[in-house]
């Protein structure tokens, strides 16, 4: 996998300075050829407070996730605005954006992500992507992969029908109480704390490119993915236990793990890894103003990925992702914008791997599905899977104040949200029956527009859970 990631590497680096220097000598555009791009020239205000010229944003990685833990890196951002007199400056987010992230978290996860975007390329209709992604994360969480999940936590161990719990704190609990070993596993007394974990590796190359058709609000995308992706579990691992007579914390062997278990008894498939090759298409209709963070517009995706033998994968499986979202700036504060998310998705294919569950594929960003902090944000990630999926989130951003500390532009505003999904085994099964929700708020600090902080506090009945990092969630 080195020489990959080395030539990666150097694709990125390269790509990036010789688009840059084309891009300074070739932007010299009629503005009857930028037609296609006139709904989405940004509003006024945004307009005046948009950075010209080339600039890095680079900031300290803090992040925090119930899942991985405390997060610290890099997260640095190369941005070619061009000057205010280019055709395309009110138009597009940037010209081109470099992106550089790593970071290591305190579960022992680690990340290196190499993006290269290009917007409407030399001021064609075409946009190109580039991602690279090599991590490694041990605190992975596995609930099922069916609608069962729905239901109540339950241990691994526990049979069919046992009584569940109804709060992720006694779940914990619970999990860490020694239990007597079963069939299999390595000890007389063991302990279920790492059982619904488990450890992923992965290295991933991904090239887009989509077109902007007539007036530029209907795009068409296509792109290959080729991922290399290895799993282990934790059967056996020294891990903390509780000992059900004494109350005293103590170090057992762990058990068997659920995602173990599901594989052994053929309920999923893909535990054993290996290369996945993927082709992508999608159909987008974009008219957001400002792409990092709108204030108003539409975008709808219609996206699918198939993977195949016959294109080099180990794994059969087609995946269909429909979503939708809305924003609208409203007559209250200086910035105050209605942002709406709907999505549903669905997996065919009866050997599709347990992993493709996780997350739905869309080309303006992955979602994970179903809970965590892009979801269902009062709920841990992955706590609800299945292969039909719908979600919706809801948001008010607000602008509170905004100031320049010498030449960087920083606005501050807050966010209450509302976030409702379910799952289901067959697409033809999905409606509005057990819905989960869950509720919250979160503050945003945009710097320089185009890069957004936040920090979210989600809320259910079974969790309560802080997220903070970059990026708004859609």
């Amino acid at each position: 996998m080195i020489p990959m990631k080395y030539f990666a590497t150097l694709l990125f680096l390269t790509a990036a300075f010789g688009l840059h220097a084309q891009q300074i000598n070739t932007l010299k555009k009629t503005e009857d050829t930028l037609s296609f791009i006139r709904s989405k020239r940004m509003s006024d205000s945004d307009l005046q407070k948009k950075k010209e010229g080339t600039f890095l944003t680079g900031i300290p990685d803090f992040s925090s996730d119930p899942v991985t833990g405390f997060g610290l890196g890099l997260r640095s951002n190369i941005y070619w605005n061009g000057k205010r007199d280019n055709l395309l400056f009110p138009y597009t987010p940037y010209l081109m954006r470099f992106k550089a992230n790593a970071a290591y978290y305190t579960s022992n996860a680690r990340e290196l992500v190499l993006s290269l975007d290009v917007p409407y390329y030399k001021g064609s209709r075409w946009r190109f992507k580039v991602d690279f992604k090599a991590q490694q994360n041990p605190s992975n969480l596995y609930f099922g992969s069916t609608e069962e999940t729905l239901g109540e936590l339950r241990l691994p161990s526990a049979p069919m029908g046992s009584s569940g719990y109804g709060t992720y704190k006694a779940f914990d609990v619970a999990r860490k109480t020694l239990r007597q070993g079963q069939a299999g596993e390595a000890a007389s007394m063991v302990s279920d704390a790492l059982s619904n974990r488990f450890r992923e590796t992965e290295f991933m190359l991904n090239l887009k490119a989509d077109y902007a058709l007539g007036k530029g609000v209907w795009r068409l995308m296509g792109g290959y993915e080729i991922q290399h992706l290895a799993y282990a579990t934790f059967e056996g691992k020294e891990t903390d236990a509780v000992d059900p007579l004494t109350g005293q914390e103590t170090k057992a062997l762990n058990g068997t793990s659920l995602l173990r278990r599901d594989f052994q008894q053929g309920k999923i498939s893909g535990l054993e890894g290996g290369w996945i090759s993927i082709l992508q298409a999608a159909l987008i209709y974009d008219t957001r103003d400002f792409e990092p963070d709108p204030t108003k517009g539409f975008y709808f995706e219609a996206a699918n990925e198939y993977s195949s033998k016959y294109i080099g994968s180990q794994f059969n499986f087609n995946k269909l992702f429909l979503q939708g979202r809305y924003y609208k700036k409203l007559p209250v504060g200086p910035r105050t914008v209605f942002a709406a998310r709907f999505g549903a998705g669905n997996i065919f294919g009866k050997q599709a791997p347990f992993f493709e569950f996780q997350d739905q594929w869309s080309p303006d960003g992955s979602i994970n599905s179903l809970g965590g902090r892009q979801s269902l944000r009062g709920y841990r990630a992955n706590r609800f899977l299945a292969r039909s999926v719908w979600f919706a989130n809801f948001e008010i951003r607000a602008r509170l104040a905004e100031a320049r500390l010498g030449k960087q532009y920083f606005g501050f505003g807050i966010a209450p949200f509302f976030d409702a999904g379910t799952v289901r085994d067959r697409w033809q099964d999905i409606s509005f029956k057990n819905i989960k929700t869950s509720f919250g708020a979160g503050a945003r600090i945009s710097w320089n527009q185009s890069t957004i902080l936040f920090f979210d506090y989600g809320i259910s009945k079974e969790d309560r859970l802080f997220f903070f990092g970059i990026g708004q969630i859609f």
